[in-house]
Formats: C-alpha cells, sequence, structure tokens
C-alpha cells in the first residue's frame, strides 16, 4: 500500500510534466495545434495544384511515406520526384477529393504529433479511363518538432473497401 501511495504521484506528475497542455496552457496548445494542422493545408493545396514542392514543404529530409497501393518513398528528395510522377498522370489526377471529413490531432510529447485525417475522392480514374467508385483515404502522419517547426517524418496513407 505504501509503494501505491508513492508511485500514483509520481506517475501523474510525470503525466503531467510532459504533456504540452498542462506546461504551456490552452493558448500555446491551440498554436501548437495550428501548426501541425498547416502541414495538412501544404499538402492538400500541392495536391490540388499539382505542386509537388509544395506538397512536401513540411516533410522532413528522413520522411518515410506509404500509399494506398504500396508505393513507399523513403526521403524528401525521393518523395518529391514520386510526387511529380503522380502527379503528371491524369488519370490518377482528375477527379475531386473535397475537404477532410476529419482532422485529428494528438500530442504524444511536447515534440511529437500523431494527425489522422480523412477525406473522400470521387470521380478519380483507373489506367483504362474508367471512373472508380469514391474512395474513402485515412492519412496517417507523425510529425516531430525539430529546431521550432514541425515536420512530418513517416505518413501512412490507407483506403477503406466495401465490406463484404
Amino acid at each position: 500500500m505504501a509503494f501505491t501511495a508513492r508511485i500514483v504521484p509520481l506517475i501523474v506528475a510525470v503525466l503531467t510534466v510532459s504533456s504540452p497542455f498542462q506546461v504551456e496552457g490552452a493558448e500555446a496548445a491551440e498554436t501548437e495545434r495550428a501548426a501541425v494542422l498547416a502541414a495538412l493545408d501544404s499538402w492538400n493545396r500541392g495536391w490540388a495544384e499539382r505542386d509537388a514542392e509544395l506538397a512536401v514543404r513540411d516533410y522532413s529530409e528522413d520522411v518515410d511515406w506509404t500509399n494506398a497501393f504500396g508505393d513507399r518513398f523513403q526521403g524528401r528528395s525521393e518523395l518529391k520526384k514520386g510526387l511529380e510522377f503522380i502527379f503528371s498522370l491524369d488519370f490518377v489526377m482528375v477527379g475531386d477529393s473535397g475537404d477532410n471529413e476529419f482532422e485529428d490531432v494528438r500530442f504524444l510529447s511536447p515534440d511529437v504529433a500523431l494527425l489522422r485525417s480523412k477525406l473522400v475522392r470521387a470521380g478519380q480514374e483507373t489506367s483504362a479511363g474508367e471512373v472508380m467508385a469514391d474512395r474513402h483515404v485515412h492519412h496517417l502522419r507523425v510529425l516531430q518538432k525539430r529546431e521550432g517547426r514541425w515536420l512530418i517524418i513517416s505518413h501512412l496513407i490507407s483506403q477503406a473497401k466495401d465490406k463484404l
């Protein structure tokens, strides 16, 4: 019992110190959340404008990126080249991604955040020119604050399929 009485306050103290919301306050936490969401905005605008440089602006040099089709790019420059190719494919770029259905930011520590988002891509085509069913696309990004800037260090894209 004495051990529990000592360890519980220690755990509470550690959790309180490691939370950016407790240490920095609500206003600072909202500023951090907005900075994380800005990376999502750069990606979305880059995709809409077919601008690979804008799309990768908030990615780290050592990013690990995998899309819903299993294509993997490691490193910002490799990702940029991959996106330039993807953006050149008219059948991929046709259609509309619309707005994100949700954006969820979770801080794991003051310098690590998870960003989850979902969008519905309508009107995309196959390479044969056939219109695909609406794609429900989920993104999971891991961001790390480096030198005062939030950078995406990992990005996994998945697609929900109809369940039989």
